[in-house]
């Protein structure tokens, strides 16, 4: 899933403050797992909002709604008929959503109500971990399942480096070594042999260093 965090709430006030009505729109997927932008944050924040202005004089319009995705358009298609009643949105969707909104409602300012990191995991509850950089060309059944792309901080693909020290990265010794997780893994597989086979040049290509990418599936257009 996506994983994202709120954003500090007078972040939040700096960008709607002229605004006399704001719609806080969430969502319902990732944001909602990771605890950042559903139905529930939805309401603190607006609720949270509205004691912020009514304190400072102004009686403000914030008003709250929870789409099922804000990155479909037959969803986004559901406010159609109540967004010209705002003078902002403020989107607690992730980066995605909020771009596609604004794509949509062109002549809308949509303002992002949280910061969007990653594609993770659930730890346990309220820890989160990255696992995907979404590189567009797979190898993790070369790696036993684990990502050198997204657990190695220098992205080696025959690793690990010299700066790993008893199993943890040089950047911080909390942080296990992408590459000592792959060889426990393959050892754990029985596969520690294929360690020893040098991975080819990974064409970045399908990685962000290509530019924003696209995927066209005509079997399933309509």
């Amino acid at each position: 899933m996506i994983v994202a965090e709120k954003k500090p709430i007078q972040e939040i006030i700096e960008e709607i403050k002229t605004h006399d009505s704001v719609l806080i729109l969430g969502c319902n997927e990732c944001v909602t797992v990771c605890e950042a932008g559903g139905k529930k944050e939805v309401g603190v924040l607006a609720s949270a909002l509205r004691m912020y202005f009514l304190n400072k004089g102004r009686d403000m319009r914030i008003d709250e709604h929870t789409l099922e995705r804000q990155c479909d358009h037959e969803y986004l298609d559901e406010i159609r008929e109540m967004i010209d009643q705002y003078d902002g949105v403020v989107s607690l969707a992730c980066g995605v959503g909020v771009q596609f909104t604004a794509e949509k409602y062109t002549q809308k300012p949509i303002y992002p109500g949280v910061n969007t990191f990653f594609m993770g995991v659930t730890e346990s509850r309220g820890v989160w971990t990255e696992r995907c950089q979404g590189c567009g060309q797979c190898i993790l059944a070369s790696t036993g399942g684990i990502c050198p792309v997204s657990r190695c901080a220098k992205r080696i693909l025959n690793g690990p480096c010299g700066g790993s020290t008893t199993g943890n990265c040089e950047i911080n010794k909390d942080v296990a070594c992408g590459w000592q997780l792959i060889i426990d893994r393959l050892k754990a597989l029985g596969r520690l042999d294929e360690y020893e086979e040098l991975a080819p040049i990974k064409d970045w290509s399908t990685d962000r260093a290509g530019g924003p990418r696209k995927v066209v599936r005509e079997d399933v257009q309509s």
